[in-house]
């Protein structure tokens, strides 16, 4: 793991300015593709996090440039990530929660490929299935706020790029972050008298499938080889 890692930090200084190759690239990217074993295996995910190894990869989450390897870079660490996360283990969110994981995956969820913007759809969708996860976002208004903001910015944006795969992250992500007094007609009685709202919130449970809302979701497709085999 240690070589693992030196072959990690080697290529910090190629982050900023971005002048990473595509050679660096691959390689950093096989030594994440082994880390990504060490965090999907019962036996070794606890002293992977106990060892914060994941924050490694934050300074790949953080790049910006849209070059091939830069992106082949936040993919294949994000697919880290997803590993993590698809065993629906509570102390791992609760590590996550405790970085900035959420502020990183949101942003790739604005400004990634198709592929980066659904893996960090279902990291995000995975941490808000957890309880402590939801309780988390749903805390303050701030990060509810920004949460639901990106992934209804995320279904706009596919109105004009349609993917059924990342429109069908996007919104099983939007639905699992709604409050259930949404959907359950707590507010029926309030908005008895404002049409106008009741047909917004009539639309918002349609798009994302609420108790009135769309019926026969599927949910998403897996987010193929970069960690498991289903979601």
């Amino acid at each position: 793991v240690a070589a693992l890692l030196q072959e990690i930090v080697s290529i910090y200084p190629l982050l900023t300015p971005p002048t990473l190759t595509a050679h660096a690239s691959n390689r950093v990217c096989n030594a994440l593709a082994l880390l990504q074993c060490v965090a999907s295996h019962a036996d070794t995910r606890q002293p992977f996090l106990a060892a914060q190894i994941p924050l490694y990869l934050y300074p790949f989450l953080n790049t910006q440039s849209k070059s091939r390897p830069f992106e082949y870079l936040r993919l294949t660490s994000l697919g880290v990530i997803g590993a993590l996360v698809k065993v629906d283990d509570t102390e791992v969110i609760s590590f996550l929660l405790s970085t900035e994981i959420i502020p990183l995956c949101l942003r790739i969820m604005e400004t990634g490929s198709e592929l980066s913007k659904t893996v960090a759809t279902f990291i995000v969708q995975k941490i808000l299935l957890e309880e402590t996860g939801l309780n988390y976002v749903c805390a303050t208004a701030e990060r509810f706020y920004a949460v639901s903001t990106v992934l209804a910015n995320m279904v706009q944006l596919l109105q004009v790029h349609p993917s059924v795969r990342l429109l069908n992250r996007a919104r099983e992500a939007l639905k699992t972050c709604l409050p259930n007094s949404l959907r359950d007609n707590t507010f029926g009685p309030h908005l008895h008298n404002d049409p106008t709202v009741q047909k917004w919130l009539s639309q918002l449970l349609g798009i994302v499938g609420g108790e009135e809302g769309i019926q026969g979701s599927n949910g998403a497709p897996n987010p193929a080889a970069l960690f498991g085999d289903g979601t």
